[in-house]
């Protein structure tokens, strides 16, 4: 095959503050024809900043390409004006980014942009590029393309939105795809899609796949060759077979460790790479990760290791030869693992069946569509009579598809959104019949840690500020005792307590999500809402998070409501998990009773869509197809007919009810699996 596109010592710089700061360096890489290659790596490791400079975004950024040379399909990009540019954005290369609604105009119609694309880069006419435009939004598998065609971004779901832009990215047949974290934050199931939709589009048009991404199963399930980055630099390149049998760099080798599978054991804290992904401006001499390494020796700290030849793959470590001796399957630092034998694992879960929170046919409606002209009330039913209790010092996960009403369910939970019906008692006490006073009294024991922590709080305060706010609403404390007290909880969750001065931008996504815990614990809670709280963060940090997490439990005696789409996360943290669809608990069991015996056809598709980092592993990805429907219009009987592959006339006509199909274990299906 073809090189398609040929990368050679690439430099990118921005320049900030009239200084200039490296972001990638030395970056040398190939695509075939017809190749898909996977670039992975944490935040911050330098590949989206790679993919930007092939198609010359960072022009815009701030950014230059201060040496090497991109050439695709012959052509420099690094010489062209960007004029000529235009004429190749679109039709030699196209890209897919991770947030859809960023890469739509809102106040364009979906088909008006997918037109504007083709006309502006083919010769046809405006007829002609609404038939491809229409023709596309067919094959990338949206459900009346003529409607969607009319409809503006905002009326399309996240999963619908990503097939457009797919959509838009494919109108004038590029040779080369780039598609920057596409599926990132999407839930499994659609990501399933989204996936499978890819490569079918890859050798329906004969076009090679740029993806970038930071799922290893993602990475396993798509690629031919994989690209591994850090600050800057490939440190590995080899197949995804060679990489994920036996990674060469310990960097590989501590992202492999830090994935959390379905096999996981459930007793042994995750593993994690130390530290974080220096700053540009904070770059280590020598080999940059030599700083959380745990095979650096002192000639790592002064030279920088080339990229070589490896057992006919590429890494960049002194010591690559000799780390092959040793078991990459095994952490190499056994000091953060704690093994605990089965008594002990008992042990450590603190619950017992008495309930913390008693959750009692909670529903919330959201009044939508009243017409100036009738009286006709229609409703956006986000939870719709749901039960379960939470026991105290437990971790009750809650899963399900975006739209399901997990977060709404945690809101009404804690009293942020007042419930339309039922009753939500906390220790006895039905929170729902408190007034104002009330119910700020009892907010110290219960707390949220969101998923972007950076929206949550005032980006103008300083960390200081944010942690003690709790301390100054509920507490008579000094100034000195405040300062002292944040300190301490900054400490606790790993972080120097000089950071007490220091404002939320200054700190990674990891350390940020470290303060928004230690704002969390300040009162000593009894409860904490984790909702979303690890999800828009990369593996190792994850792991990182997921830890500290487990030993505040256990340290405090917390008790957590875990809220999450990832569900290898959520079946490692969970003592019972609840599955959420359309504002109904379709299932509730213990965490690896669940995982083992789903009941429910949604659960058991769920689970089956869950990414494998195992290039070697063949299997049907999708078996729960189309997307979650409108919960202002619940389909009749069970809602989730439409897209059960064992839904019968019954589940057409009768809703299910939420029982006890096993010891433990409940399910609201009439054909349980």
């Amino acid at each position: 095959m073809e090189k398609l596109l040929d990368i050679q010592h690439l430099k990118v710089d921005f320049t900030l503050n009239d200084r200039d700061l490296t972001a990638v360096k030395d970056v040398s890489l190939h695509i075939k024809t017809g190749e898909t290659v996977c670039l992975v790596g944490e935040s911050g490791s330098g590949k989206s900043v790679t993919s930007k400079a092939i198609m010359r975004l960072i022009d815009y950024e701030n950014g230059k390409i201060s040496d090497g040379s991109i050439i695709l399909d012959g052509v420099d990009l690094t010489r062209l004006s960007q004029k000529r540019l235009r004429s190749i954005r679109g039709k030699k290369v196209a890209m897919i980014f991770q947030e859809p609604m960023a890469a739509f105009d809102p106040v364009f119609t979906i088909g008006s942009q997918i037109i504007e694309t083709i006309l502006e880069n083919k010769k046809s006419t405006k007829l002609q590029a609404k038939e491809r435009a229409l023709y596309l939004l067919e094959r990338v598998g949206i459900s009346d393309a003529d409607l969607r065609f009319h409809q503006y971004p905002n009326e399309l779901s996240g999963g619908m939105l990503q097939r457009a832009m797919i959509a838009m990215a494919l109108a004038c047949g590029p040779d080369l795809l780039i598609a920057d974290e596409p599926t990132t934050a999407l839930d499994v199931t659609i990501q399933a899609q989204i996936l499978k939709l890819l490569q079918e589009l890859k050798e329906e048009f004969g076009m090679s796949i740029l993806l970038i991404t930071h799922d290893m199963g993602v990475a396993a399930e798509m690629a031919d060759r994989i690209i591994v980055m850090y600050a800057g630099r490939i440190v590995e390149q080899a197949t995804a077979a060679q990489l994920f049998e036996q990674p060469h760099h310990p960097y590989t080798r501590g992202l492999m460790q830090s994935i959390t599978t379905m096999d996981s054991d459930r007793s042994k804290k995750l593993y994690s790479i130390k530290g974080t992904i220096p700053g540009l401006a904070d770059l280590p001499s020598g080999c940059q990760f030599h700083p959380r390494c745990p095979f650096a020796s002192e000639r790592c700290t002064v030279e920088s290791p080339p990229l070589k030849e490896v057992n006919n793959r590429l890494t960049a470590c002194w010591y690559a030869e000799e780390i092959l001796k040793t078991d990459w399957k095994q952490p190499e630092d056994e000091t953060d693992i704690v093994v605990l034998s089965k008594n002990e694992v008992q042990s450590t879960i603190k619950h017992t069946a008495e309930p913390l929170f008693t959750i009692q046919e909670v529903s919330k409606y959201y009044p939508i569509g009243k017409s100036l002209f009738t009286q006709n009330q229609s409703y956006l039913r986000a939870v719709d009579k749901v039960s379960f209790t939470i026991e105290k010092g437990e971790t009750f996960g809650l899963v399900g598809e975006s739209g399901s009403g997990k977060s709404t369910l945690g809101r009404v939970i804690l009293q942020l959104e007042k419930l339309t019906s039922g009753n939500v008692f906390f220790q006895d006490q039905d929170l729902t019949k408190l007034g104002a006073g009330e119910l700020r009294k009892k907010r110290k024991d219960m707390q949220v840690i969101y998923q972007d922590p950076y929206g949550s709080v005032n980006p103008r305060w300083k960390v200081g500020e944010i942690i003690g706010e709790p301390l100054q609403v509920h507490e008579s404390l000094s100034v000195k005792e405040k300062k002292n007290r944040v300190q301490e909880l900054l400490e606790i969750v790993g972080l120097n307590k000089s950071g007490y001065d220091r404002y939320p931008h200054e700190f990674s996504g990891g350390q940020r999500q470290r303060i928004a815990i230690a704002r969390a614990i300040a009162l000593n809670p009894q409860f904490i809402l984790a909702d979303e709280a690890v999800s828009a963060l990369d593996v190792s940090v994850q792991a990182q998070i997921i830890n500290l997490l487990q030993d505040l439990q256990k340290e405090r005696n917390l008790t957590y409501l875990f809220i999450a789409h990832g569900l290898n996360i959520v079946r490692h943290v969970s003592d019972r998990i609840g599955v959420m669809y359309l504002g109904q608990l379709v299932e509730l069991a213990e965490s690896e009773e669940l995982f083992l015996h789903p009941a429910h056809h949604y659960t058991k598709g769920l689970i089956e869509s869950i990414p494998i980092a195992d290039p070697a592993y063949s299997r049907e990805r999708i078996t729960i197809k189309g997307e979650i429907p409108s919960p202002a219009n619940p389909p009749s009987g069970c809602r989730f007919h439409p897209r059960c592959p064992a839904a019968t006339a019954r589940c057409r006509e009768e809703q299910p009810l939420f029982r006890e199909v096993y010891k433990g274990h409940w399910a609201a299906c009439h054909n349980p699996v």
